[in-house]
């Protein structure tokens, strides 16, 4: 199956972005940790400079309660030196009011000129164990008022959980027309509905590439639903080397000084760790071979030390490249890679493959600019 998503005027192009280790996942052996290499602001605006340094178009700024760094907080502090890479910042809904995350969401934009993107969390709280359908409810009436906020002179909102009336929104209007792309990652039904309405890009963590296209077909149908047409992103590690046999080399390297009982500790420390996408993860790791392979380039043994994305593309540039055109067939647009150290991959990458790629930013429906700029012709798949 095929689908090919037609809000970007440049279907030959592809949003490849990075990963900031904010949560303290950043390791030379996983499962070691490593004092320079904790989370720290000196570690993660690093690899933040020299992600954009190597020309990825965006960087994934996650969340975690456990470890690591407040994302907004590391988001502001990386406007004013960076210039060019979006950031991708992850948003729990319902950790902060919707209104002072609408305003709080507009200053970041405007502090970054128009280069903010949003990831949608729907994770239980620490001490919360919600039912998964009222955890997306929300989440939807979280980005119900976001939209609100970025597109009407005031809010008037009434739901199950939250409910305005009357308040103005002047504060709350962010640099781009009708407020940053917003993405996506959720396997139930209830999250499909969600992101079918709402959101802009949909994320998968690696799978089979059969599982991920019954994936897209799913949310595809929620979208036609709702007259919407999705871009679909994967986030997914990577270990690229000159040869395959080089890039299996250090993936067995990588885990070699691992504890599987550490390892399943570090997984569970996450909040989300009982989610149906982690399990989706887990099941991959099942069905691996006795070298950990899925598929012949896809590697789960990422996964037996993290929640969340749990393999990672390992082999030579050109087999790497190979799997990304894969991908991109199937109508998958956006990638969110990563690596481990984050920083000596960020450059393995950007050196090997991220030339050979042609690259945009993905724009949403809209084709939504900055508001304070005028809206000239960009060039093809540009977002200021």
């Amino acid at each position: 199956m095929t689908i090919v998503p037609v809000t970007s005027p440049d279907l030959e192009a592809s949003e490849v972005s990075w990963f900031a280790a904010l949560c303290s996942d950043d390791y030379r052996f996983l499962g070691v940790p490593e004092g320079d290499l904790r989370s720290s602001w000196a570690h993660c605006s690093g690899i933040l400079k020299e992600a954009e340094a190597q020309g990825f178009r965006n960087i994934l700024c996650p969340s975690s309660y456990q470890v690591g760094q407040d994302t907004l907080s590391f988001v502001a502090g990386c406007a004013p030196i960076t210039e060019r890479i979006n950031m991708l910042a992850a948003v729990r809904c319902g950790e902060m009011q919707p209104i002072m995350l609408a305003r709080t969401i507009a200053t970041l934009d405007h502090m970054l000129q128009g280069r903010l993107t949003v990831n949608i969390i729907s994770s239980d709280f620490p001490g919360e164990k919600a039912d998964s359908s009222y955890r997306y409810q929300r989440s939807r009436e979280v980005v119900e008022i976001l939209k609100q906020a970025w597109t009407r002179d005031e809010i008037n909102y009434t739901g199950e959980i939250y409910d305005f009336k009357g308040i103005p929104t002047d504060p709350a209007r962010p640099c781009q027309t009708g407020g940053p792309l917003l993405y996506f990652g959720g396997y139930s039904p209830d999250a499909l509905e969600l992101c079918g309405q709402h959101c802009d890009v949909y994320l998968m963590w690696p799978e089979p590439k059969d599982q991920l296209a019954e994936r897209m077909k799913a949310v595809h149908h929620v979208a036609d639903r709702y007259g919407r047409t999705l871009d679909y992103g994967l986030r997914v590690h990577v270990i690229v080397r000159d040869t395959q046999a080089e890039a299996r080399d250090y993936a067995e390297h990588l885990v070699s000084k691992l504890d599987d009982e550490y390892g399943t500790l570090i997984r569970d420390r996450a909040l989300d760790s009982g989610s149906l996408g982690v399990s989706h993860q887990a099941r991959a790791r099942e069905l691996a071979d006795q070298f950990g392979y899925v598929e012949p380039h896809l590697w789960t043994g990422v996964g037996r030390a993290r929640s969340g994305c749990g393999a990672a593309l390992v082999g030579s540039t050109d087999q790497v490249l190979s799997e990304i055109e894969a991908y991109r067939k199937m109508g998958i647009r956006a990638f969110i890679f990563s690596g481990y150290p984050h920083l000596d991959e960020c450059k393995h990458f950007g050196e090997k493959v991220l030339p050979h790629l042609k690259t945009c930013s993905l724009p949403d429906e809209y084709g939504r600019v900055p508001a304070t700029m005028p809206a000239t012709p960009l060039g093809a798949g540009e977002r200021r």
